[in-house]
Order: C-alpha cells, then structure tokens, then sequence
C-alpha cells in the first residue's frame, strides 16, 4: 500500500480513517547532515522524546493491574530507549525482553514520528485504534496519559502498551509467577496483536516469540543498540495450540505454498471484470500479522490478494485470484496485489528472503496469466495511474528483484540495509582511496563479497571489514551496513 493502507483509499466503498492533509505520506528517509569535513552524521530515525513511566514498586509487585494513574512524569535528560523499555516492564512487571520482542516486531522499534500505520496504529509499540483493536484507548485509560501523547511520546507509548500487555495478562489468568516466565505470556501476545481471529494471532505471536528464541540485535536513534539475548523458547498457546497460522487450500489452492487467512468478504468484489494482466507491488506500513488482520476488519475497505513476511519470505493469501481485492484504485479489475511487510522509509524490513519469496510468486502469477516480465506489467503501487500513494518507496530495489523474477544467473549480490548519509563508496577497501559514488540516504545495496581493508572508526564502532558493491563499482564500509555483524553473514570473502 502507500505510505498507508488507508481505510477506503483504494476501495469502491466509503473512507473509514480520515487522512491528515495531503496524505499520509511517511518519508522516504529520516536525513542528516554532513559538517565540512564530509563525516557521515547518523541520524537514522526520527524519535520523539522519551518519558518514563510513573508507578509505585508496590503496585509493580502486586498481582493486580496497574490501575489509572496521572501521566507518568518526564524521562531524565538523556533517557535512551532501552532505559523506557526497563522502566515500563518493571512498572507492569512485563518481561523486558518481551516487550522489545512486540515492538520490534510492530514497528523494528522505529515510531515513525508519530504517524499512523495502515490500521491506524501508532508508536514503537503501535497502539491502535480502530474498530477492533482499541490498544490506543485502553492504554490512555489504564495509564491515564492522553491519547496524543501516546501517539507522539516514545516513553508514554511503551509505558501504555506495557500497561495493555499487563491487563491481558491479568484477564488471562497469569499471577505474578506466571509473569516472570516469558512463555506464559503466549496468549496476552496474540490478543494484543490480533484480538479478532485466532490464526492470525497465533501467526503474530509465533513471530514475537521467534524474536525471542533468535534475539535481536538494534541499532535506533543516536546509536544506540537495544538488544535481546538469544533463548530456549517453549511458548505455552492455551487457547491458541490448537489453532494453525493459516488454513490450507490444498489442490483448490492459487499458490500452493501459500497460508489462507481471508479478507472480510466486504473488504473485495466477488468475480472479476477483466483479465489479470498486471501484478501491483506494495509495501504495508505496518507489520504482516496486522495487515492480515486489518483486511480481515469489516471497516478497512482494503485488502490485497497476498501478503510477504520480511523476516523468511512466508506468504498468506487473503483473497483468491478469481476475485478482486481492493488495493489500487484503478488497477483493482485487472491486477493481482502483492503486500510486502514494512515500512516505505525504512529498507531494513525488504530482505533478501522478501525479495526472493515475493519473486518467486510474481515469476508464478506471470507464468499463470501470461503476463510479460518486463517493468510495463510489474509496477509500484505509486506507478498505477490515478493513484497518489508512495510505495513501494525510494529503497525497493527493482533491479534485483526483476532480476529474480526473471530467473536470471548473472545477478550478483545480496541485498542489505545502510545508514547514514553520504555515506562514500571508495574505489579500494580505504578511507584513503578514490570515492567513486556517494550512497546519499539509507538505501538497500547489493553486496557481492567482503575483504578486510583499512580501519575505519565511526561513531564509537570500529571495523577494518569493507563490501564491494557491483552497482556502483567500489567499497563501502561494513560500518554502514545495518546489521549486527561486522562480517556480513553469508557474504563470500573477494
């Protein structure tokens, strides 16, 4: 979808979300600046100022939920958002490592400057509010902070989804000796992420506890690295074991591969009007478990025929080929809609598991419909005509993954996110070589091996590991790949 999958935006029917003026575009890049002398100065991701939150110890040790307080007063100058993670756990006695899990997989910890995902969703911790997820509200009303500070404010937005995590849990059953083992927190997860059906619940919850067993590993705002260790995980589902992440078609299905969550029947239009000639590429500002869930919302007035997840490529289908789903206006009649889990500003969420996944499925459809590989009949949401949506952005990389769609050999590299501006890439593996091309935002690059060269120290990391990139003919620190590791995974040595 755009910069939001705006409720009614690309459907026949009635708006349900007002847009603020001009959309809801989310930038292409949160900037930076370079001072004279050409150092890269990180400025990653807008974030507002954190608050703290504000909850006596007793009532942090009891077995009740924390009732309504006055908002929680202001984080200590300099407040990181690690310490907003520690104080509102401790606050609702929720798991830390928990609750970095749910917003990272919300959001990859990024508040997107307070504006609001496709299901109206908001925050690190995306609180929602729409017709069936009131996250936003019960967080207001529990913690007593105003629902425009949870919006905008990092540290009222993770001490209010920490106070909903908390009530879930409470109404689930869990006592305080429950709460301090993480798996028992399986089913306050699910509901909070997907409170209206049960597969896609276990779908979004699967994912937050395979963030905790793998452990993550952040870089946010200013630097600094919000991370989880890696953990033996045995999530106890309850009311969820016996639920699967997606139903099978079996040999009825349109892509055999693919997990079956359905759109409400009101959110497309049974049959079609012409023949499939096109395949749309969106991006979902949001997460893949909560646009599931939105096309399956009677209010949404959107969907989209499949979803790709970012992390391993997994697809749900949501509506079947022989109907139309509602996901680009003019397009919706002859065209097959393709969502990709993530966020238009941000590359780190198109991995190469997407891209090859989400490939795989287009060279699929192509085959099916007869429908030419070349950029004519594959486009961008934002290249449908009478359309003023965004993405799939600045940052999708249609070279590769043309390249993937058409089976081609000779593509080399493997995509990865950067950040920084202005970011040099050198003829040779050294500060001192020639620059040959200057990677102006945070981008996607194609990376085909990795040598150790010269040193380089920034921003308190230091790395002599340097990547050749074949599209623009040089290195590039691995400094400014943003990954964990200092040696690329997977990445063949030059």
């Amino acid at each position: 979808m755009p910069s939001g999958l705006t409720a009614g935006h690309d459907s026949p029917g009635r708006r349900v979300t007002p847009e603020p003026s001009g959309g809801r575009a989310v930038r292409a890049g949160h900037g930076g600046r370079v001072p004279s002398g050409g150092r890269v100065v990180r400025l990653r991701r807008a974030r507002t100022a954190l608050s703290a939150v504000a909850a006596a110890a007793a009532l942090a040790l009891t077995g009740q939920a924390t009732p309504a307080t006055a908002a929680p007063p202001p984080s200590p100058p300099g407040a990181s958002l690690g310490e907003a993670f520690a104080r509102a756990a401790a606050a609702h006695d929720v798991p830390r490592d928990l609750l970095v899990a749910v917003g990272y997989g919300e959001t990859r910890l990024d508040g997107h400057a307070g504006l609001p995902s496709q299901d109206n969703g908001y925050g690190v911790m995306h609180l929602v509010s729409n017709s069936e997820r009131h996250t936003l509200e019960r967080a207001a009303r529990l913690t007593g902070t105003s629902v425009a500070e949870l919006e905008r404010d990092t540290g009222a937005n993770i001490h209010g989804a920490a106070a909903v995590l908390r009530a879930l849990a409470d109404e689930a059953g869990l006592h305080a000796a429950d709460r301090d083992r993480v798996d028992a927190w399986y089913p306050a997860v699910a509901r909070y992420g997907a409170p209206g059906s049960k597969p896609t619940g276990r779908l979004y919850a699967d994912a937050v506890y395979d963030f905790l067993g793998a452990g993550l590993h952040v870089r946010v705002a200013g630097g600094e690295r919000v991370t989880v260790p890696p953990r033996e995980v045995r999530p106890q589902r309850g009311p969820y074991a016996g639920t699967r992440p997606g139903a099978s078609l079996g040999p009825a299905a349109d892509y055999p591969s693919a997990l079956w969550n359905p759109a409400y029947s009101g959110n497309y239009s049974a049959g079609r009007g012409s023949a499939v000639t096109t395949v749309v590429v969106h991006v979902t500002q949001g997460s893949y478990a909560g646009s599931i869930s939105w096309f399956q919302n009677p209010d949404a007035r959107v969907s989209a025929h499949y979803v790709v997840r970012s992390s391993d490529g997994q697809i749900t289908q949501s509506v079947r080929e022989s109907d139309t789903a509602w996901h680009a206006r003019s397009a919706n009649a002859y065209s097959v809609g393709v969502e990709h889990e993530g966020y238009v500003s941000d590359p780190a969420w198109f991995t190469d598991a997407m891209y090859r996944s989400s490939a795989a499925l287009t060279r699929h459809l192509t085959a099916k419909y007869g429908i030419p590989r070349d950029r004519a009949h594959i486009v961008g949401h934002n290249e449908v005509p009478g359309n003023d949506h965004t993405d799939p952005g600045p940052h999708w990389d249609w070279a590769y993954y043309m390249s993937q769609v058409r089976g081609e050999e000779g593509t080399t590299g493997t995509p990865f996110p950067t950040w920084g501006t202005d970011v040099s890439v050198r003829q040779r593996p050294s500060q001192d070589s020639a620059r040959v091309a200057t990677l102006p935002r945070p981008t996607s690059v194609r990376v085909a091996c990795q040598v150790h060269g010269a040193p380089v120290e920034y921003d308190g990391y230091s790395n002599d590991a340097w990547s050749y990139l074949p599209d623009h003919g040089g290195y590039v620190s691995n400094i400014f790949i943003d990954v964990p590791d200092a040696w690329l995974p997977g990445v063949p040595a030059c």
